[in-house]
């Protein structure tokens, strides 16, 4: 009969993807997202999610005083469908790509108006804005990077960068 063989190669073909399923790493910074949801419409990041794995990170792995990707693999991005007001500077409804300029002092957060680059394809004349971020140490140090969104009420949150000690925040209004 003809089933023994097919089943013979059925069987074969569930074991090769079974084991390269097993074999198969996760990415070293997975892709990630946060979303926040206002009365007047709703704001999203996507970025990659790097780790320390036993890294220093803050002065080192990102410098001080040089602009940032915000994460890793492709640009950060950050889609609004209404006017904000991030940390008092207006930012119309759009896309946008974000970086950030760490500091041992005061970080800023960098919204710049081209889009779709991979990585670090910064051009400072494409900035819409430079705000200054809310520096806080975290308690405890945190192994994976995150961005998210906190204390979100009615037309305003906090977007929060996350990563070993420190925690950059600016406060977004939905205009």
């Amino acid at each position: 009969m003809r089933l023994r063989p097919i089943a013979s190669l059925a069987c074969t073909a569930l074991f090769a993807v079974s084991a390269l399923a097993q074999g198969a790493k996760p990415a070293a910074s997975p892709a990630e997202s946060a979303s926040a949801h206002l009365k007047s419409g709703s704001i999203t990041v996507k970025y990659g999610a790097p780790s320390m794995r036993g890294r220093k990170i803050m002065g080192e792995l990102v410098p001080y005083g040089k602009v940032w990707r915000t994460g890793a693999n492709e640009a950060t991005s950050l889609v609004t469908t209404t006017a904000l007001k991030i940390g008092g500077t207006s930012v119309p409804a759009g896309s946008y790509t974000l970086f950030t300029l760490p500091s041992e002092g005061q970080w800023l957060l960098i919204v710049n108006k081209q889009t779709g680059e991979w990585g670090l394809d910064y051009h400072e004349d494409h900035d819409l804005a430079r705000i200054p971020m809310k520096s806080a140490k975290l308690a405890a140090p945190q192994e994976k990077m995150s961005i998210s969104f906190e204390n979100t009420s009615g037309n305003s949150t906090e977007l929060h960068v996350k990563w070993e000690n420190a925690d950059e925040s600016v406060a977004i209004t939905a205009q």
